[in-house]
This record gives C-alpha cells, structure tokens and sequence, in this order.
C-alpha cells in the first residue's frame, strides 16, 4: 500500500517539522527557506519557482528570483521538497515526497495528486533492470481536467496534440 505523507499544514507545526528536517539535514533554517517550504506545504497548484516568487515577495521585498532558485535547489537536494516534471517550460515543486502520481491538464496546466496503489505493487520489467538500478518511480497522467472539457463541451471537441482554451 502506498502511504501518504501527512504534512503540517498550519503555523508553528509547520515550523516545528521543517525545524526538525533541516536538523536532520545539516541545514540552517532562514526565514526565506522557511517561508518558500511553508508556501508549497500549503499550495495545492504545485507552483514554479517564479509563482513562488511572486507569491512571497509582497511580504519580503529582499526575496530575489535567484534566492528561490536555489532554495528550491537546497530544499530538493536534501529530501524536503520535490519537482513535478510537466510538459510546461517551468518545473514545477511540491512538499509531498510520499509516493503518489501527478494528472496534468494540458490546457490550464492543472496538476493534481492521486494515489494509484495496484500501480506502486507492481515489479519492474526485467530490462529496466538490465539498464540500471531504479530509485524511484512515478507515472504523469496528462489529460484535459473536468472544468476545461467544460468549458470545451461549448465549442468543438478538444483532440490530441491540438491547442485547447484554459477554463
């Protein structure tokens, strides 16, 4: 069975545990670390460096890009966060590093979590094996989400590889 994270999603538990993990880690807890890693612990849209940015910088006018960056760099290196690959030029970041999936709406840009169990239970083929030693695993689903083929259901349908109107 594939078994979620459960992240703090408020105030001091949130501090209390990236406390912890940088502790664990060997890394200082600065405000900017703590207000990216707080920030995507309580997002649900899997923000880019530069959503992060534009998120924080209201209330820390010193925050730069280049700050994000490699905070972002930092926080994955040492296990706390990860990236979301996307078929969108931006990658994207999440605080859940429990095994789970990812659905993409290839016309909003959507990405939103899923467990799929019966998937995480299966045996590599024998070639990947062959190929290398596999660390992790994770499937991408892309896909048109319930509220674009709403709003597509309005004109004509949607087909694949053609460009779509975000909801």
């Amino acid at each position: 069975m594939s078994e979620r994270l459960a992240l703090p999603r408020h105030g001091e538990e949130i501090v209390r545990h990236f406390q912890a993990t940088c502790a664990a880690a060997g890394l200082k807890v600065t405000p900017q670390r703590l207000a990216i890693y707080r920030e995507l612990v309580q997002a649900e849209d899997h923000p880019s460096a530069e959503m992060l940015f534009g998120r924080l910088r209201p209330a820390m006018p010193s925050l730069s890009l280049d700050t994000v960056y490699r905070t972002l760099a930092t926080l994955e290196k040492n296990r706390l966060i990860q990236r979301v690959q996307t078929v969108q030029p931006q990658t994207r970041y999440e605080a859940d590093i429990s095994r789970h999936h990812h659905f993409i709406c290839r016309c909003c840009a959507r990405v939103v979590d899923f467990a799929w169990p019966a998937l995480d239970q299966l045996t590599m083929p024998a070639e990947v094996d062959l190929f290398g030693q596999v660390l992790s695993h994770t499937v991408t689903v892309t896909g048109i989400c319930q509220a674009c083929r709403t709003t597509a259901a309005n004109g004509p349908a949607i087909k694949e590889n053609e460009p779509c109107q975000p909801h």
